[in-house]
């Protein structure tokens, strides 16, 4: 039990970082188009290119994580251990093909 906790700690102290990074940045690019007097037409381009990101994102995520949770399914319906490389290659598998069926999802028809 540990041991995964040593492991896991590191990853979301970086994703932590990461997002407090990101937070800050984005606050002092709305700060600075409130100093500089853009234009509504901007800012509004701006906030709802903000909202499809973030929706979209919530998609990827979503289906990342449903893939995930069917590949743990998996590891656990074929009884692998932490030892086995498969259930790693399992979970890395899941993973790719989450981002997979977002990438097919999001592409644009073609007609």
């Amino acid at each position: 039990m540990f041991d995964i906790l040593a492991i896991l700690i590191p990853f979301f102290l970086a994703a932590c970082i990461v997002v407090v990074i990101r937070i800050v940045v984005e606050a002092r690019l709305r700060r600075r188009l409130a100093e500089t007097h853009a234009t509504e037409d901007l800012v509004r381009s701006l906030v709802a290119a903000d909202d499809e990101f973030r929706r979209q994102s919530s998609l990827r995520w979503g289906l990342v994580l449903v893939a995930m949770g069917a590949g743990f399914g998996a590891v656990d319906l074929f009884s692998l251990g932490v030892e086995d490389p498969a259930a790693f290659g399992l979970l890395f598998a899941a993973a790719g093909i989450g981002s997979l069926a977002y990438h097919f999802l999001r592409r644009p028809p073609t007609g």
